[in-house]
């Protein structure tokens, strides 16, 4: 009889406790998800859902940012020629020599 005494005194802080626990564990949930942080399973290890398509994306990505970056590389050999050229001695020479022309022209 004691026994079950004892059990129906502790029966509402054991509930309270689960709902506690239970509403802590929806909270910290919902939180992560709102942040952006990866959900995990039991064992602490993160949970991403892993498909055909997103493998394939993956895939579609990493050989766009390879064409971009080989076009990047391009256009800055293609930079550096035109900064080479306009820096050059000549290159300034021959615009003067034309804005002179022009000046001659014009009188």
């Amino acid at each position: 009889m004691e026994k079950i005494a004892l059990l129906e005194a502790l029966a509402p802080m054991i509930a309270v406790g689960i709902v506690s626990i239970s509403i802590g564990w929806v909270m910290t949930t919902w939180l992560r998800i709102r942040n952006g942080y990866p959900l995990e399973s039991g064992w602490g290890k993160p949970l991403y859902p892993k498909s055909l398509e997103s493998e394939e994306r993956v895939k579609l990505l990493t050989q766009e940012n390879a064409q971009l970056r080989a076009e990047l590389g391009s256009l800055k050999d293609r930079l550096g020629n035109v900064e080479r050229i306009v820096t050059d001695s000549g290159y300034q020479l021959t615009s003067e020599i034309e804005s002179l022309r022009a000046k001659q022209e014009a009188n």
